[in-house]
């Protein structure tokens, strides 16, 4: 599918979905009362999140495909391209999506807090999966905002509009904290495989050729956006993706510091510092005493 359907407003969103645009900057699409039509390629300026409810395809977002199931919420940021896979057949769309634009948030609490909901960085392939009983909280959100559209705007709109859609948001938080206990299987080894890649990774000259390992790396090995990756990592150890790589670095430092023939420099260009002294500082940080003085004392 070469040919590329731009939504740069929500006006525009709308009227390709028959739906009227009650609010410049926000919308609930009921896309069902959009014209049957063929899968294509689709760029959003704005805020979407997707409820569908009837399996029309592949979804593909970015590199990645994702069975695209009845009752799953993909979200997607501005700037994003998606596009639907399938036989190229026709299909009758189904389902709702929530659209809002960056302009709604800007200057208020959601607007300066927006980068905490990192499930807009997430991949199609981790989408959420929705118990019955979440999707009716979903559903009664959007209702919420839904009737605020439909009221007549006031000086409470905006605000009642942008808290709705918080809360939405906080919910989506919390369903995700609970999709990364409930699939445990989906994520069963993921950690086992990141220790694995980053004993692998310091075996080689790879620090050397493309220096320290990074959580963006890390997350395309395991074929995992760097989000969801890290908020998995999170969730699982406590720890950071990159707190969790930096233990891995001088847990191998370690090892390697009593190789009194080498020099702390030298140790540091092979782990894959660019500077000794940052590697100095890290591990000074993480250990308590400098290189020089690990090696003395132990």
């Amino acid at each position: 599918m070469d040919n590329l359907r731009r939504f740069e407003t929500i006006n525009d969103y709308n009227a390709f979905n028959n739906n009227e645009t009650l609010h410049p900057l926000v919308s609930v699409v009921d896309v069902s009362k959009a014209s049957p039509r063929q899968a294509s390629n689709m760029y959003f300026g704005f805020y979407t999140v997707f409820l569908k409810e009837v399996n029309c395809g592949n979804l593909r977002y970015g590199r990645h495909t994702y069975d695209y199931q009845e009752g799953t919420l993909v979200f997607i940021a501005p700037g994003q391209v998606v596009s639907v896979e399938n036989s190229g057949e026709t299909y009758q769309p189904k389902g709702t999506a929530l659209i809002f634009h960056p302009d709604l948030i800007h200057g208020t609490p959601l607007g300066r807090h927006m980068q905490d909901y990192t499930f807009f960085g997430y991949q199609s392939n981790e989408a959420l999966h929705l118990s019955e009983r979440e999707r009716k909280i979903i559903l009664d959100c959007l209702s919420k905002i839904e009737y605020e559209l439909e009221h007549a705007i006031d000086q409470h709109s905006k605000r009642l509009i942008v808290s709705n859609i918080e809360l939405f948001l906080n919910y989506c938080i919390r369903f995700y904290d609970r999709q990364f206990i409930t699939r445990d299987n989906v994520h069963k080894g993921i950690l086992e495989k990141f220790e694995s890649l980053l004993i692998e990774y310091f075996q080689f000259d790879k620090p050397q050729r493309i220096g320290l390992p990074s959580v963006a790396f890390c997350a395309g090995e395991l074929n995992l956006s760097a989000n969801y990756f890290g908020d998995l990592v999170k969730k699982e150890t406590g720890k950071s993706a990159q707190e969790y790589i930096q233990a891995k670095v001088i847990d191998v430092a370690k090892e390697r510091v009593f190789d009194q023939s080498k020099s702390v420099s030298q140790i540091a260009y092979e782990l894959g510092f660019k500077y000794p002294q940052h590697f100095t500082r890290l591990f000074k940080q993480r250990v308590g005493q400098s290189p020089n003085a690990y090696r003395m004392l132990n």
